[in-house]
């Protein structure tokens, strides 16, 4: 095989949650109040919009989870195959040329040369100037005078081929509309455009649309350009920022593995029974609470780097040793943010308890673990869902921070808050190198605000005073 496929765990935790949200799809829908909650989602256009926006990270996020490593040249005389150390996925593959074409050091986004000065030897003896990129608009050979004309002919490309997509895309599915409601094509594309259909698709495509509009022609420019520039190193912010995308799906999915079992059990068990239960549950978050959350995460994290440090057999690779640390950080998360969620479950299974139909079942001899499971448990999952897509921003936010103060992620993987800490210095410098830091505020900022937006639409779409 030209490659060997590597399976970190990282990567089998996020594939196993994406079996598990198309399995929570088929009970949604096959339960009533469930499918009525997710319908009214779908009618939401803004809630469609987010969600596009938000599939587009999810796709960059797997497609940076198929890991494998590259089979090496034969030696002479060799009679096996060897693999190379370096663990790469698919979205590096694809991105080779982003991630292969290193400068020297920092360069601006479009530019030709680098950003600082250098000694340099002429014919006409040792001057200073800026060195010219080895990538960064080398196609344009001698006259660098055609790098703006040549940028803006590109990016006009790009916006016309995206357009030209959308149209088919757009086109297609008013086709498929017409064909299913039996009716025209205008007839289809006008219910799209005046939110008539059961799905908004009409936030869809436009937040296909905007995609199509700046990703298209970055990506025409990305070939012979550091569109966002370079870091100090010379690597291409552009290439960073994408992977940075596969660990904050990384923090804010796969901490739900930890946050959710803990904050569901705990916090039924001691709203239904009550007593000593409850009080040692109560006595166990409120300890929690009362220890500030980054003291404890720094403390907790430390330890683990500890353990990884003092036992290097246990890794093959550098990208395992960084992997285990991530999911070191989403563990230590897990266990340090389900208290909330545990509050609020508690608290409506106090209620629930009480209601007539429940104290019915009681009276009858119904068993506790069958009235948890069929009357208490179906009536929490609005409360649980929500809590979870809008912990998913927070968290994101909260690897940025750590990573910032240095106890988050391995510094050998690339995230938004690596990629802040490693700017933070350059911004006293003269001139300021803001480019880094602006890309991954920017990639943060839109990730952060989508799935902000799409909780308040789960919010409101699961409001059981609206069935």
């Amino acid at each position: 095989m030209p490659f060997q496929p590597v399976l970190l765990w990282s990567d089998l935790l996020l594939w196993l949650l994406l079996a598990c949200a198309i399995g929570l799809g088929i009970v949604s829908a096959r339960t009533p109040h469930l499918r009525r909650a997710w319908s009214r989602l779908g009618r939401n256009g803004v809630a469609m919009a987010v969600a596009t926006l938000l599939t587009a990270f999810l796709l960059v996020g797997l497609l940076d989870s198929l890991h494998y490593r590259e089979r090496l040249p034969p030696a002479p005389g060799q009679t096996g195959t060897v693999y190379g150390v370096e663990v790469l996925s698919v979205l590096d593959g694809l991105l080779t040329h982003l991630r292969s074409r290193n400068e020297k050091t920092y360069s601006a986004p479009f530019a030709t040369r680098l950003y600082a000065k250098e000694s340099m030897e002429t014919p006409a003896g040792t001057v200073r100037d800026y060195p010219r990129l080895k990538h960064g608009g080398a196609h344009l050979g001698d006259d660098e005078t055609k790098r703006d004309a040549d940028v803006m002919q590109r990016a006009f490309a790009g916006k016309v081929q995206a357009f030209l997509i959308w149209l088919g895309l757009a086109g297609g599915l008013a086709a498929l509309l017409a064909r299913r409601q039996g009716c025209s094509h205008q007839e289809a594309w006008r219910a799209i455009w005046r939110g008539e259909t059961a799905i908004a698709w009409r936030g869809v495509l436009l937040a296909l649309g905007g995609l199509l509009l700046v990703f298209l022609p970055l990506a025409l420019l990305a070939g012979d350009y550091h569109v966002f520039g370079t870091d100090k190193v010379g690597q291409d912010v552009f290439y960073q920022v994408l992977k940075s995308i596969r660990t904050a799906l990384v923090i804010g999915l796969v901490t739900t593995l930890v946050t959710l079992p803990l904050a569901v059990v705990l916090g039924i068990v001691a709203g239904y029974f009550r007593g000593w239960a409850d009080d040692v549950i109560q006595y166990i978050y409120t300890v929690l609470n009362s220890i500030p959350g980054v003291l404890l995460i720094a403390a907790a994290v430390l330890m683990m780097q500890v353990v990884i440090d003092t036992r290097p057999q246990w890794f093959a690779t550098a990208a395992e040793r960084a992997d285990l640390r991530l999911l070191a950080l989403c563990v230590i998360l897990g266990m340090t943010s389900w208290t909330g969620l545990a509050r609020l479950l508690r608290g409506e299974t106090l209620k629930l308890r009480e209601l007539e139909y429940i104290q019915a079942a009681r009276a009858f001899g119904v068993s506790s673990g069958r009235i948890i499971g069929r009357h208490i448990l179906p009536n929490l999952m609005h409360i649980v869902v929500i809590a979870l897509v809008m912990d998913f921003s927070s968290l994101v936010l909260a690897e940025a921070v750590l990573s910032y103060v240095g106890i988050g992620v391995d510094p050998t993987m690339i995230s938004f808050g690596t990629m802040i800490n490693n700017a933070r210095m350059e911004l006293g410098r003269e001139p300021v190198v803001w480019w880094s830091l602006a890309a991954a505020f920017v990639f943060m900022f839109v990730l952060v605000l989508s799935a902000n937006l799409f909780a308040d639409a789960v919010r409101d779409a699961f409001d059981p005073r609206l069935d």
